[in-house]
């Protein structure tokens, strides 16, 4: 199975607002950072606001951020918004052309098995596992002083 640009696009969008959560974020930055088009990215924000992912703020110092937190966003379900369709052969197509072999073929089923364990892998997972872990904080030096007695 292959993921379209979109959802690939939508896919390092949120990578890339959960590892920026400190600051709006904007298109052209993510563009720039994976040399993308400006336009599609448009429409995968666009997307990701409509279904409340991202929240957007409009305006000269605008962009745009996460809506939830990242263990919130479920990396199946973005995966379901953003995939027109799971069609791994014709015959899911409901209005694809008729397959002969339709009776006797096992094949749409174990396909059918197959994208079901691909999705349910995704939805075991959130945008939180994906992103880096943050660099551990450094300890405070605590001195003890040792008193003359």
């Amino acid at each position: 199975m292959r993921l379209t640009s979109f959802t690939d696009y939508t896919l390092r969008t949120l990578l890339h607002l959960g590892s920026n959560r400190d600051r709006l974020v904007t298109i052209q930055e993510i563009a720039d950072l994976h040399g993308i088009s400006k336009n599609h990215l448009t429409k995968v924000v666009h997307e990701l606001g409509r279904n409340g992912v991202v929240e957007t703020v409009r305006g000269r110092n605008g962009g745009f951020r996460l809506n939830h937190e990242p263990q919130d966003i479920n990396v199946g379900a973005v995966v379901r918004m953003a995939e027109s369709d799971f069609y791994m052969a014709e015959c899911f197509n409901p209005e694809g052309t008729p397959c002969g072999l339709t009776k006797a073929c096992r094949l749409k089923g174990v396909l059918k098995d197959a994208t079901s364990a691909y999705l349910a892998e995704l939805d075991r997972h959130t945008l939180a596992d994906l992103l880096p872990e943050p660099a551990p904080k450094e300890q405070p030096v605590t001195l003890h002083r040792t008193l003359a007695a």
